[in-house]
Parts: C-alpha cells; sequence; structure tokens
C-alpha cells in the first residue's frame, strides 16, 4: 500500500513539475534582468526539482585523458541479465590496459554513483561496471534475486571480462565480491582475478558500529519485511514483484541531514536569481544523481541486512553460497588491498581491513592496507583526496600485480 500510495502522489505531482519545469525555461528566455522575473524563473526550477527519479542517469564519460590526450569513450553491453549488464568502458585507439571490474553497490541508488570513480581509472585501465537493474522494471517471470545470485552475477561478470582481470568493490558488495573470489579461488577458476580491492565495505560490522549498524541491528528481520517490503504497483514492468523501494531508503538518507539538504535548494535558487548559474549547475547536478532511485529485490535486500549486517556471516565464518560454505582462506594468488576513510560514519575505520584476517592464505607482500585521513565515506572513491591520494596506490597496486 505503501509503493501505491506514492505512487499516485508522484502521478497527481507530476503535472505542476513539469508545468513549473516549462515555466522557468520559458521565462529564462525573456528578460531575466528584472528582478522579479528571475525570482519567479528560479523558484520554478526549485519546484521541477522537487522530484524523484527512476531511471539510471546517463554516465557521460564521453571522453577521458590516456597519457596526456583525450581518448574517446563509448560504452559497451557485454553482458545482460535479468537484472544487471556488464557495461564496458571502451577505448578507442589504446594499448592494452589492465582490465578492471567495478563493483557498484545495489543499495538504492544506480551505479552511476560511481561516476567519478570510473572516470578516474579509465585514465590506466580498462574499465567494466556492473550496472544494476532497476527491480521494479524487472518482470516477475524472471524470478526472485537474493545475495546468492549477486554472487553468482559477479562470477559470471568476471568470467566474461576473461583472465587476468581485477575487481574493485566500492562499499556494499565488498562482502559479496570477497565471496566470488574466494569461490573462484577454490574451484581454480581461470578468470579468478589478480587482485582484489575492497573499498569501505562492511565485511565485519561487529568492528566500531556506526548509526547504520545500530539501526540494522535494533529490530528483528521480520520487521524489516513486515515494515519496509512493499509491492510494486501498475503500470511498472515489475508488477508485483517484492521490492524495498528506493524512496524509503533515500527518505532515510534525507532525514538523517534534512537542514543541508533544505539549504541547498535555497542555495539554487539564490544563485540562479543573482545569475550565478554555474554555482547553481554544480547543486543541480548533485541532485539529479541523488534523486534518482533504484528499487531493490526484496530477497536480496532482506537477506544483505540479516547476513551482513545482523548476523556478520562472512566474517564468523559462516557464510554459504547455494548450500556451500565460502572460504576466503581459499584466496592464495589474489593480491588483497583494504581502503578506509578515517571519518566514515557508514563502514567505520576497521570494518573493511577485516577481510585481511580473514585471507589468511595470501602471502604477505600481496597485502595492502590505507586509511585515508580526512574522508568520511564517498570520499574514499570520489573527490580530491580518492583522485589524488587513494587512486595512485590503487593502481600502482594493480599494475605491480600484472
Amino acid at each position: 500500500m505503501l509503493y501505491q500510495a506514492y505512487q499516485t502522489q508522484s502521478d497527481l505531482l507530476s503535472p505542476l513539475r513539469l508545468m513549473a519545469q516549462h515555466l522557468s525555461a520559458s521565462l529564462w528566455l525573456q528578460d531575466t534582468e528584472r528582478s522579479v522575473v528571475r525570482k519567479v524563473a528560479s523558484a520554478c526550477d526549485v519546484i521541477s526539482r522537487l522530484r524523484l527519479t527512476h531511471s539510471r542517469p546517463p554516465y557521460n564519460i564521453g571522453q577521458v585523458m590516456v597519457g596526456g590526450e583525450p581518448v574517446p569513450v563509448t560504452e559497451e553491453a557485454v553482458l545482460t541479465l535479468p537484472f544487471g549488464t556488464l557495461l564496458h568502458f571502451r577505448k578507442q585507439g589504446v594499448e592494452p590496459q589492465p582490465p578492471v571490474l567495478l563493483v557498484a553497490p545495489l543499495s538504492g541508488h544506480f551505479a552511476t554513483l560511481l561516476r567519478e570513480t570510473a572516470r578516474t581509472l579509465l585514465q590506466d585501465h580498462d574499465v567494466f561496471i556492473t550496472d544494476w537493474h532497476n527491480a521494479r522494471d524487472v518482470a516477475l517471470r524472471h524470478g526472485g534475486f537474493s545475495l546468492d545470485d549477486y554472487i553468482a552475477y559477479l562470477i559470471r561478470f568476471t568470467e566474461a571480462v576473461g583472465p587476468g582481470s581485477h575487481m574493485v568493490a566500492v562499499c556494499q558488495p565488498c562482502v559479496a565480491a570477497l565471496a566470488a573470489t574466494a569461490l573462484m579461488a577454490e574451484d581454480d577458476n581461470p578468470a579468478q582475478p589478480r587482485s582484489l580491492t575492497l573499498m569501505a565495505g562492511p565485511v565485519d560490522c561487529r568492528v566500531n558500529p556506526t548509526e547504520v549498524n545500530v539501526l540494522a541491528t535494533s529490530k528483528p528481520i521480520e520487521w524489516f519485511e513486515k515494515n519496509l517490503i512493499n509491492h510494486v504497483p501498475l503500470p511498472h514492468a515489475g508488477f508485483m514483484r517484492r521490492v524495498y523501494p528506493g524512496f524509503i531508503q533515500l527518505s532515510a538518507f534525507m532525514a538523517m541531514n534534512p537542514q543541508r539538504h533544505k539549504q541547498s535548494f535555497r542555495n539554487i535558487y539564490d544563485h540562479l536569481q543573482h545569475g550565478r548559474t554555474e554555482e547553481a549547475q554544480v547543486i543541480q547536478d548533485f541532485y539529479e544523481e541523488y534523486l534518482a532511485v533504484n528499487d531493490l529485490p526484496a530477497e536480496f535486500y532482506l537477506e544483505t541486512v540479516a547476513k551482513v549486517f545482523q548476523t556478520w556471516d562472512l566474517a564468523r565464518g559462516e557464510l554459504t553460497w547455494q548450500g556451500r560454505k565460502v572460504n576466503p582462506a581459499a584466496i592464495r594468488r589474489t593480491a588483497l588491498m583494504t581502503v578506509e576513510g578515517e571519518r566514515d560514519d557508514i563502514c567505520a575505520v576497521g570494518q573493511t581491513v577485516a577481510a585481511q584476517d580473514l585471507c589468511t592464505s595470501v602471502r604477505p607482500y600481496l597485502k595492502t592496507h590505507h586509511v585515508q585521513t580526512g574522508v568520511g565515506h564517498y570520499g574514499v572513491f570520489s573527490g580530491r583526496r580518492w583522485n589524488q591520494q587513494i587512486y595512485p596506490l590503487v593502481r600502482d597496486m594493480i599494475h605491480s600485480t600484472q
């Protein structure tokens, strides 16, 4: 019922937002030197942006600098499955570079949240990304999608990239990435990654628990299923699929800092009416991404909460995949790097480096750990310190294993 109520409200408000969008565009074409016109146009722009979207934004990576020269980039779907696509950022006329599979979270936003991460990696690597689909657009005939399925997708995607690849997982999928690597190592799969980089991920949430971890353990899993799982309403392709709606996840995120978001939209208004369009555009671009929400399959969401955040199965040596025990000690030839942010309030320091203790068969010279000072969660994989301090370490580790 909650999803249906949300959909009804969205449908009712859609004409108002569309009208505001058209009015804003029309007024900006007129004499915007008049103060009242600028104010109305700015207010309409803000109103038109107060909405959620449910389609993946574009990556907009048209070119990257390689060796000081601009190189065109095109997107190519290598393998398309019901719940995700292996997307390749193909560069034209470049010498072979180490292939990297960038594993994106499935946690309420689209993989485009890692746009900057991918763009930076593209300077020195052949980059692929797990482009997860919106569960509300996946028909029921495709069945469910669980944590086991997520791990299976990672194995299939890694095999599609081919032998000699490197895996970089950001945040939530660090557990699945470590599990997939362990399973491939145990099977002596020729496509097992040469290196595995885990960035700000919840490998062991018992260490320095954050508010997110406390919330996850404050209720039994039955509470999460009863209160947060909804059925997809008409007219979506995934009608009647059980999902954890992205709008609920986003609402929880925004509720943590409501004044900051309120001030951001106020800043858009102020910048526009005073002609500071470039400053306004920076905020607008951020919210175009932030307000694009991705519904999670119910099975995946509930199993992730239960096994990763409540019972810490991987850290306790109890995680299974399709009934088979996951054994990180099976990893021997894959180099391991863990990265954490000093100020991370989602995955605190200590939660990701726990992977180092689980991978007991990886030789010490193949292990690297880095704590980046002065950054929170998102600063681990985006922003100035990611580009200037963290990325060079990741790049050097990957290239050293070639």
